[in-house]
C-alpha cells in the first residue's frame, strides 16, 4: 500500500481513537435550575420553621435564619451552582446509599444529594437531609473510601443537627433584650462606634473556632462509626491529605512552561514570564513553603490532631478502591469547563490542564480547552478586562510555574496573544473533535477575532450555536451572548 493511500486510513484511525476518548458530559438541561426544579419547590414546602422559642423576638430571628438557609439552597439551584451528570452522580450516590443503608436508625430519610460545580476540595451539609459534594473534592480524592469518609463526616453534621442547633444559638442571642440594648447603646453613641461595636460582637461570639472545632471533632467520631457499620474501611491518614487540599496549584509542572507552548507551535518569550517592575517589591520573591502552617484560621481542627485522634480506629490490612477512571475524567473535564464558563480564573483552568497533560493524557478535548482559554483571554483583552479574566492569585498559594504562567498572561503583548488565538484555531487537533466543539470554535472565533465586535454580531453567533446544539453543556456559555 502506498503512503498516499495509507494517510487517509491513519487519519480515520486517529480520529476514531480520539472520539472514543471524548465522552459526552452533562447536558444543558442537567443544570440545577432545570434538573432540580421540583426539589427546589419540595425544599420550600418541607423546610417550615418550627416553634422553638416562647419569646417572639427570638422566634422571629430564628425564622429569619431558617428562611435564609432555605433561600441560600434554593438560590444556589436557581443560579445553576449544581449539575447532574448521571455517571458522576450515580457514583457518589452509590457511596451515599451504602452509608444510609448501613445506618438506617441514624439516617431514616435518604438525603438529597447535589453535585456542586465548585473547584474547592470540599463537601458540605445544609441540615435537614441535604448534602452537597464539590467537583473539586471528587478530582482530589484518591479512593472511594476517602470520598466515603468526607461524605460520612457531612452526614454526621446533619445527624447531630449541628446546623439547626447553631441557628438556635444565634437566634437566642440576637433576639435577646440584652443584645439589643448593647447594640442600641453603640448606635446612640457619638464617638468610637466602630471599636465599641467590635466589643459587642466579641461578647456575643458564636463560637466560630474552639466551639466549632468541637463540633467538627464530633462529626469526625461519628463518621468513623457510620463507616464501620456499613463495612467501609477507614484510614486516618486521609485527614493528613486534607491538610494539603488547598495547595493543588502549588504542584510544579514536570516540564518547562515553554515546552507546553512550543508543542502547539506557538512562539514563546521567556521575558513574558518575568515580572517587569521599576520597584523592588517583585524583583526577587521567596516562595516560602507554607505546608507546615497550622489550621488556626479554619473551623476544622488541625489535620494532625484529627489524624492522632482517630489513628487507632484505622482499618487494618484494608484494600482501597480506586475511583473509576471514567468518573475521574468526567469530573476533571466538568471542573475545568465550569471554571472557564464562570470566568473564575483562566490561569487556573490552563494550569490544571497542564497538570493533567503531565500525567500523559492525550485527549484532544484538553487541547480544545487550551484554545478556548487563549480565545477567552484575547476576548477579555478586547473588552478591557484581561486582568479580571486572569484571576490573579497570591504567590503564597501557587507554585513558581503557576506564577510564571500568571505573569505571562499579564504581560504577553496583544498582538502575540492574537497570534496564539489564530494559530490554535488552525491546529490539527480540531479534526478529531465532535461537532459541538467545532461549533464552539466558530462562536469563539467570532467573539475574539471578528473585526465586527458589536453585541449584535456576538448575539447572532451565539444564537446560531445554541440553535444547532440545544442539548450541549456549552449552551450555558453561548446564552451569555444570545440576548
Amino acid at each position: 500500500m502506498s503512503f498516499k493511500k495509507l494517510m487517509p486510513l491513519l487519519l480515520v484511525v486517529f480520529t476514531s481513537a480520539a472520539h472514543a476518548q471524548i465522552k459526552n458530559l452533562y447536558a444543558y438541561q442537567d443544570l440545577s435550575r432545570f434538573y432540580y426544579e421540583k426539589q427546589k419547590d419540595s425544599l420550600k414546602k418541607a423546610w417550615i420553621c418550627p416553634d422553638a422559642f416562647k419569646e417572639k423576638s427570638a422566634q422571629k430571628k430564628y425564622k429569619e435564619l431558617w428562611d435564609q438557609r432555605t433561600t441560600e439552597v434554593t438560590g444556589a439551584i436557581a443560579n445553576n451552582d449544581y449539575i447532574h451528570d448521571k455517571e458522576v452522580y450515580d457514583y457518589i450516590d452509590g457511596i451515599l446509599r451504602q452509608l444510609v443503608d448501613g445506618n438506617k436508625q441514624l439516617i431514616p430519610i435518604r438525603p438529597l444529594l447535589f453535585i456542586d460545580r465548585s473547584p474547592a476540595v470540599n463537601a458540605y451539609a445544609s441540615g435537614g437531609y441535604v448534602l452537597s459534594v464539590n467537583l473539586g473534592l471528587i478530582t482530589y480524592a484518591t479512593s472511594r473510601e476517602e470520598l466515603a469518609l468526607i461524605i460520612a463526616h457531612e452526614l454526621s453534621h446533619n445527624i447531630l443537627r449541628h446546623i439547626e442547633n447553631f441557628m438556635l444559638v444565634q437566634a437566642e442571642v440576637l433576639g435577646s433584650d440584652e443584645y439589643k440594648k448593647s447594640l442600641n447603646s453603640v448606635l446612640d453613641s457619638k464617638y468610637g462606634r466602630y471599636s465599641r461595636l467590635e466589643k459587642v460582637y466579641e461578647g456575643y461570639s458564636f463560637s466560630r473556632n474552639r466551639h466549632q472545632r468541637f463540633k467538627e471533632s464530633e462529626a469526625d467520631s461519628m463518621a468513623v462509626v457510620l463507616l464501620k457499620r456499613c463495612n467501609i474501611p477507614f484510614n486516618a491518614r486521609y485527614f493528613l491529605r486534607l491538610d494539603s487540599s488547598d495547595r493543588v496549584l502549588k504542584q510544579p509542572l514536570r516540564r518547562s512552561l515553554k515546552e507546553y507552548f512550543t508543542a502547539y507551535h506557538l512562539p514563546f518569550e521567556e521575558a513574558w514570564t518575568q515580572k517587569r517592575s521599576k520597584g523592588l517589591s517583585s524583583r526577587a520573591y521567596s516562595f516560602t513553603d507554607t505546608t507546615s502552617l497550622e489550621d488556626s484560621l479554619k473551623t476544622h481542627p488541625d489535620c494532625e490532631v484529627r489524624y492522632t485522634r482517630t489513628k487507632s480506629l484505622s482499618t487494618p490490612n484494608a484494600r482501597w478502591t480506586p475511583i473509576p477512571a471514567s468518573v475521574m475524567e468526567k469530573a476533571n473535564k466538568m471542573l475545568i469547563w465550569n471554571m472557564y464558563t464562570s470566568g473564575e480564573s483562566l490561569t487556573s483552568c490552563l494550569y490544571r490542564i497542564l497538570l493533567i497533560k503531565d500525567r500523559g493524557n492525550t485527549d484532544p478535548w484538553y487541547d480544545f480547552m487550551v484554545s478556548n482559554i487563549f480565545s477567552g483571554l484575547y476576548y477579555a483583552d478586547r473588552e478591557l478586562a484581561r486582568f479580571n479574566a486572569i484571576g490573579v492569585l497570591q504567590k503564597e498559594y501557587i507554585s513558581k510555574d503557576y506564577y510564571a504562567l500568571q505573569t505571562l498572561f499579564e504581560q504577553i503583548p496583544r498582538d502575540s496573544l492574537k497570534q496564539y488565538c489564530q494559530a490554535m484555531q488552525e491546529n490539527p487537533f480540531w479534526q478529531a473533535l465532535p461537532p459541538a466543539e467545532k461549533d464552539l470554535r466558530t462562536l469563539l472565533q467570532t467573539l475574539a477575532l471578528d473585526p465586527d465586535n458589536s453585541d449584535k454580531n456576538k448575539a447572532r453567533a451565539a444564537h446560531a450555536f445554541a440553535s444547532g446544539n440545544n442539548n450541549s453543556m456549552y449552551c450555558e456559555f453561548a446564552k451569555n451572548f444570545d440576548k
